[in-house]
């Protein structure tokens, strides 16, 4: 082989590596979104499993048997997810009600707001295509596939206990891994600690701002007159998991159901109130507690968002921040050569990393 035909060879295999790697990434993405359905509520149940699993601790300190604290993890992740049911399905239930008990003021809504933005001038397609989206066809038709997914519903959870037992139990052999592997293992069980730390404060942080937001727009909403304040707390609470977007997301159903009860004024009412708990809490002093949390870039969480809810669904809005650490400790943390991608990432710590590596 001439000495041309080498450095092509040799030119050829990182190109090749990078092939193949994207190849394989496309599949395994594939994979992951024709398998939703179960890929969801594993996830699920892994960081429902990673916040709980903490309480192991002081009952083996205090000599209790392994299986007892484990034991223990199910029953407080069991409970987490009994909880979060609870209120999600009474959510659903009372906002059905809400729009079986106000059908006509929707629709009267509905016909002003087409009315309004035709005197504004906006092209016929434009006014059709939003006035659509509210109408209570539309939502009617929400509420029962909603119904109709209850069963779905009832699997996923059936899967997240039925997984919840054994990650709860395997959780148990991992603290063993650093005591039978010796130091062969310690760079894989940091990374594999510092990913659960990290899912642990970042749920942890958003779980304390999202019902901080939660009671104050709660009970601004009962101020004002909102019907099922109770309903939009929940829904506040839920959205603030889902990073950059969330606020919309929770903003949008009291909004309108104000502006079906009450009119404008009222409408611009929630809009601000919504609008400054948001910028105090969620723009201002929550980005730091999540930043130092998990240290993704802006950029990246927002990304996130819209690529996991496109790969696993609805879930993956909610997961996406778990999900993605977990991409870059599995492919970048242990790979010396990617302290850039890292810092790219958000990761501050690769800096010094990588400053002591050269001196």
């Amino acid at each position: 082989m001439t000495n041309g035909q080498a450095a092509g060879s040799r030119g050829l295999a990182p190109s090749l590596k990078v092939l193949l790697g994207l190849a394989a990434a496309v599949i395994v993405l594939v994979g992951m979104s024709l398998g939703r359905e179960l890929i969801g509520p594993l996830a699920v149940a892994a960081v429902i499993v990673i916040i709980c699993n903490p309480v192991r601790r002081p009952l083996e300190r205090l000599g209790l048997p392994g299986w007892l604290a484990t034991t223990a993890v199910i029953l407080l992740s069991w409970a987490v997810l009994i909880v979060l049911a609870l209120m999600l399905a009474y959510a659903g239930v009372e906002f059905a009600n809400l729009v079986v008990d106000y059908y006509d003021e929707l629709r009267q809504t509905v016909e002003n707001v087409h009315a309004l933005l035709t005197e504004l001038g906006l092209e016929t397609q434009i006014v059709q295509t939003v006035t659509s989206i509210f109408t209570p066809s539309n939502i009617v038709r929400l509420i029962s596939q909603f119904g109709s997914g209850t069963l779905a519903v009832l699997t996923a959870l059936f899967f997240i206990f039925a997984y919840a037992i054994f990650m709860s139990a395997d959780a148990s052999r991992f603290g063993r891994a650093a005591r039978e592997f010796g130091s062969s293992a310690r760079s894989g069980i940091r990374r594999v600690a510092a990913f659960n730390s990290s899912v642990r404060r970042y749920y942890v942080v958003n779980a304390v701002f999202g019902l901080i937001v939660a009671v104050i727009d709660g009970l601004a909403l009962w101020w004002l007159g909102i019907p099922a304040p109770i309903v939009w707390a929940i829904l506040a609470f839920v959205t603030n998991f889902v990073p950059n977007i969330g606020f919309v997301l929770g903003l949008v159903p009291p909004m309108i159901l104000a502006l079906v009860v009450s009119g404008w004024p009222m409408m611009i009412g929630v809009v601000v109130i919504y609008s400054v708990v948001n910028v105090v809490l969620q723009v201002l002093v929550q980005p730091k507690f999540v930043s130092d949390a998990v240290n993704l870039s802006l950029t990246l969480s927002f990304f996130s968002v819209l690529f996991w809810t496109f790969i696993i669904g609805p879930l993956g809005a909610i997961l996406s921040i778990p999900l993605t650490l977990l991409v870059r400790a599995l492919i970048l943390e242990g790979d010396p050569g990617a302290t850039w991608l890292r810092w790219l990432s958000g990761d501050d710590t690769a800096v010094p990393a990588a400053v002591d590596g050269k001196r």
